[in-house]
């Protein structure tokens, strides 16, 4: 699939709206309410026990309130706009969140959770009020609030591309949410939906990665993200890299509210109201219009796709409420065979259909000085690859299914002020089945290809862990261990030791680390696709990271950050014995590739890698001076060997990243923003003059450095009741067509330079009521 191709007509169409609103603003505003309101809840952040008489202030005018009984609050007649607010209560460090926006329609929906702080004598130690930090995550996290990845320029409003504007963060492709943190391939991140983790939340997932062309959760019901690149606790595992976590609002509880909403790509609606006024139900379906696109454009094959997402949540008691979560995704691609060009063209295409389901039902249980919460989750996708010759004779087939049913329980407990216990346990039952065909041929290595396999199993996974987090004057400490076993692999139990530790130097200083050992299971298509690599193991990676934090002024912090992974035990090819898989997963894969990815070479656990860096970043969130920013530079080095043993560059490795992003809010109606990025060129295996590779050659020469600038401009409308926002997003301003990785091709029997896509205009517009 190719995303961001964009129809001329179907802009066009958006900018007539987008003017024909303008020019009706006039008579429109006579209705227009000058002032809206601000809902929410203060919580305490480890037992989530409400606060009630909580401060609750709007920073830069004088409206404030205080929590009820059930620590929720309501502030009313809020002049229309962008504000900052303050959160405090005695014995917790107060708390700001930024990017509230007061609108006519809904009432943002703004929930804080507090963390308590030490008393010293009659002295209360300060935490920066911008910049939080949890006494589980204390280094290599950062939060993102639905706000900031809406306004991201370039990052069509999706949860997963937006990561990339972080420090540690490349992309494999541009235009791809193939996410590679820290020099690790796209297999080793985890995502977690509220208590549920789930393999992929991208459509046209890749099978056994991570990786897809953009996301399917929609950005209209993510509260915020947080995003760990490496050194988070024992609570999670399964993932060598990164954990990406999103918190999912509610739905509003006043009345029934909704929006719609239509952009370059796809066009989509949301519905939302309150359930018996003790809780809410949210209601989304989206649909891509790639097809009519594609087809203007001339192009050979469409992509279509729908995503639906439904959610309610259900307050028994003060103590006990439940949630029901199900997200659907389905993926299509149809291919025009009419010409012999469109069949040559459609021939280097590897054609993906999908049918991808998440659930969960979740019971939370508050107590005194904790709480417990018991989740049964489900997720299954269906997969159905294909791929033809330009005779349209079969080359390669997968028709798989992977399905996990869950059942999850967590506890925290804290027994005293600055002591926190937290401890769980899973189970996972999967059912998986694998079709393959690869018709024979010799790939550009010289080796021969070929499978034609049928296998089924049943997987159990299950996993536990316990930790605890202390704090000692100016010292808070974590530390603890994690369990997992698979019973599909050799040496099928591990346990993970991890700890992290933060000294403030000074209120405002505070030096980090963090070392732990983490597991990855191989993925199921890897072990079915050869029957020789059920002798697979755990992918091990030893992590160290130590760092510094310094928040320069109370809107403006700056962190820096050295880490080094040490791989062990990866899944190494002995057919090509310079292959291993932390350098496959990204992109479309396909013939070209040899469908390495799927696992179809005979593997052994005889990899191993380091993956080593620097990371500086500086962000300044928005404040009483109306602009926001961040500098994020990563310089690293990745690199692998298979079981020749040779040292070699990792297929990501992108020495030098830079990201440089900000915008200025200018009033009520208008913002701008904008960024850079700019990333060193990653290795590539050169083609012979006959189109063939040498395994000698493997990973020897680099792309030249690719570098883009985005610009978005947003304009929002305030009705009687409801709120439009259009926006005019260009990227690659100055039309720099990224480099990627050459292809030899059969019909001129030359190398082609491969480049992506020039300068790019997207244009939106959303009604919310």
């Amino acid at each position: 699939m190719i995303t961001g191709v964009k129809s001329p007509n179907r802009d066009c169409f958006v900018l007539v709206l987008i003017l024909l609103v303008q020019l009706a603003s006039p008579v429109l505003a006579q209705n227009n309410p000058r002032r809206g309101s601000m809902v929410g809840s203060v919580v305490d952040a480890i037992t989530r026990e409400a606060l009630a008489g909580a401060s609750v202030q709007i920073m830069g005018t004088n409206l404030g309130v205080q929590t009820d009984t059930t620590g929720r609050f309501k502030i009313e007649s809020v002049p229309l706009g962008e504000y900052s607010v303050r959160a405090s209560y005695v014995g917790y460090a107060a708390l700001v969140k930024t990017d509230i926006s007061a609108a006519a329609a809904r009432p943002p929906e703004v929930e804080f959770a507090l963390q308590p702080i030490p008393v010293e004598g009659r002295t209360i130690t300060v935490t920066p009020e911008y910049f939080p930090r949890t006494t589980e995550s204390q280094i290599s996290v950062q939060s993102q609030s639905a706000e900031e990845i809406r306004r991201l320029p370039g990052g069509f409003e999706d949860v997963v591309r937006a990561v990339s504007i972080l420090p540690g963060v490349g992309q494999a492709q541009p235009g791809r949410n193939d996410l590679i943190v820290r020099g690790g391939a796209p297999s080793e991140n985890l995502y977690v939906i509220d208590d549920l983790e789930v393999p992929n939340i991208n459509h046209f997932g890749t099978q056994g990665f991570a990786g897809g062309p953009l996301s399917f959760i929609n950005l209209d019901f993510v509260r915020s993200t947080s995003f760990s690149s490496g050194g988070f606790g024992a609570r999670y595992g399964d993932r060598l890299s990164s954990l990406l976590k999103l918190d999912l609002r509610d739905g509003r509880t006043d009345r029934l509210g909704g929006k719609a909403t239509i952009s370059s790509s796809q066009f989509g609606l949301n519905l939302e109201g309150p359930v018996r006024q003790r809780g809410s139900y949210i209601l989304s379906a989206r649909r891509s219009y790639l097809d009519f696109i594609f087809k203007a454009a001339g192009f050979s094959f469409v992509p279509e796709y729908w995503d639906f997402l439904g959610k309610t949540d259900y307050r028994l008691d003060r103590a006990n409420s439940i949630r029901i979560l199900g997200i659907g995704a389905l993926d299509r691609t149809r291919f025009f065979n009419d010409t012999p060009d469109r069949r040559f063209d459609n021939s280097r295409v590897l054609g993906s259909n999908q049918n991808q389901a998440i659930g969960y039902a979740s019971w939370e249980h508050l107590f005194k000085k904790g709480f417990a919460t018991l989740t049964f989750g489900q997720t299954y996708t269906d997969f159905r690859y294909r791929q033809d010759d330009s005779l349209l004779n079969p080359v390669f087939r997968n028709n798989s299914s992977e399905s996990e049913t869950s059942l999850r329980g967590d506890l925290v407990l804290r027994p005293a002020r600055r002591t926190t216990v937290s401890a769980g346990g899973q189970g996972r039952l999967g059912a998986i089945n694998a079709n393959l065909f690869a018709a024979p041929f010799v790939n550009s290595f010289g080796q021969d290809v070929a499978v034609d396999i049928s296998r089924d199993t049943t997987a159990i996974k299950s996993s536990g862990y316990v930790q605890l987090t202390q704090g000692l004057s100016r010292l808070n400490l974590t530390g603890g261990m994690r369990f997992d076993y698979f019973n599909l692999i050799k040496d099928n139990f591990v346990a993970s030791p991890r700890f992290s530790a933060s000294y403030a130097l000074t209120p405002t200083l505070n030096l980090n680390t963090a070392a732990g050992l983490y597991y990855q299971s191989p993925s199921y298509i890897w072990l079915l696709a050869n029957p020789e690599n059920g002798q697979l193991k755990f992918v091990g990676a030893n992590q160290y990271i130590i760092g510094v934090d310094h928040v320069l002024w109370s809107d403006t912090r700056m962190s820096v950050e050295f880490y080094l992974k040490d791989y062990f035990d990866y899944p190494a090819s002995t057919r090509q014995p310079y292959l291993v898989l932390a350098n496959t997963g990204a992109g479309y894969g396909g013939r070209d590739e040899g469908f390495v990815s799927f696992g179809i070479d005979p593997l052994v656990s005889r990899g191993a890698g380091r993956s080593r860096g620097l990371e500086v970043l500086v962000q300044k969130k928005l404040s009483g001076i109306p602009c926001y920013g961040i500098l994020a530079v990563s310089y690293g080095e990745t690199r692998f060997r298979g079981v020749d043993g040779v040292m070699r560059p990792g297929s990501y490795d992108q020495r030098l990243i830079a990201n440089l992003g900000g915008g200025y809010i200018f009033n009520e109606k208008w913002e701008l923003s904008t960024k850079f990025r700019f990333a060193t060129g990653s290795p590539y295996t050169p083609y012979n003059a006959d189109g063939t590779q040498s395994p000698s050659a493997y990973n020897s020469v680099r792309l030249p450095a690719n570098h883009s600038l985005d610009l978005r401009v947003d304009r929002r409308w305030n009705f009687a009741g409801w709120t439009m926002i259009t926006y005019l997003d260009l990227q690659n301003v100055y039309n720099h067509k990224p480099h990627q990785v050459p292809r030899f091709n059969t019909r001129t029997h030359r190398v082609e330079e491969n480049s992506g896509i020039g300068i790019l205009p997207a244009i939106g517009i959303s009604a919310e009521f």
